[in-house]
């Protein structure tokens, strides 16, 4: 005897025999849906030069890249250096090291030279110090394998405060570059200084006219009057690419 539907529990049908259940009819497609997908028609082969919808991303921006570079930003009071040597350093995708003079000037606590008082042996004395100083730890980072930007305000035509101390302390590999927005946009952001780093519009001003000398020497220099911190480093970058592409003789 075979068993009911669902095995030999009880209490799933009767014992015996069972007629085979009717056809059911199709199940109709409900309002507004076919009774099966249409077939889709083959892609037709794009003409030579056509887009076939693949979307092709812009081609990378040409920069330094994990380059081991000793960088001197170079620029008047109120130009921006610390603030995008900072953020260049910050965003590279290597170990970058960020020292700036202005910093260690400043670290002589009982005795610092002010700026705001002038120029004097003593001022150039902690100068010179600040600067030594700073190649030391520039050549120690590079030694260790960490890129290093520094920033001053160097001089074309004024040898104590020049290029030629930065190379002598750093190394020859040094690559200078200068930061020079328009005088209105450093007077602007000068007097939103306070302390030590604030200077009379009488010094800014003339400081900026000196800086306009890098003008003709060959060295790339960056108005960034109209660019915001991130868009000057990346010029910042995009300089530093090509003067490693195509070096030049400071």
């Amino acid at each position: 005897m075979q068993q009911g539907v669902g095995g030999g529990d009880a209490g799933w049908g009767q014992s015996g025999q069972h007629p085979a259940a009717p056809p059911q009819p199709p199940i109709p497609p409900a309002q507004g849906w076919p009774g099966s997908p249409p077939a889709l028609p083959p892609p037709a082969s794009p003409a030579a030069g056509e887009a076939t919808g693949h979307i092709p991303l812009p081609p990378a921006a040409a920069g330094t890249g994990g380059a081991t570079l000793a960088v001197l930003l170079i620029g008047p009071a109120g130009a921006g250096k610390t603030t995008v040597a900072r953020h260049w350093a910050s965003t590279r995708p290597v170990p970058t090291a960020h020292v700036s003079l202005d910093d260690v000037r400043e670290w002589v606590c009982s005795g610092f030279a002010d700026p705001q008082s002038g120029w004097n042996e003593h001022s150039e004395a902690q100068y010179r110090l600040a600067r030594r100083t700073c190649g030391f730890a520039a050549r120690n980072y590079l030694a260790n394998g960490i890129s290093c930007i520094l920033d001053d305000a160097v001089f074309p035509d004024r040898p104590v405060v020049g290029l030629g101390g930065w190379k002598r302390h750093v190394g020859p590999a040094l690559l200078p570059v200068v930061l020079l927005p328009g005088l209105e946009i450093v007077l602007e952001r000068n007097a939103a200084r306070s302390g030590n780093r604030r200077l009379s519009d009488e010094e800014v001003a003339r400081i900026h006219g000196r800086m306009a000398g890098w003008y003709g020497s060959g060295l790339p220099i960056i108005d960034n009057s109209q660019l915001d911190v991130e868009a000057t480093a990346r010029a910042l970058d995009e300089a530093l690419a090509r003067a490693i592409a195509a070096p030049a003789a400071w």
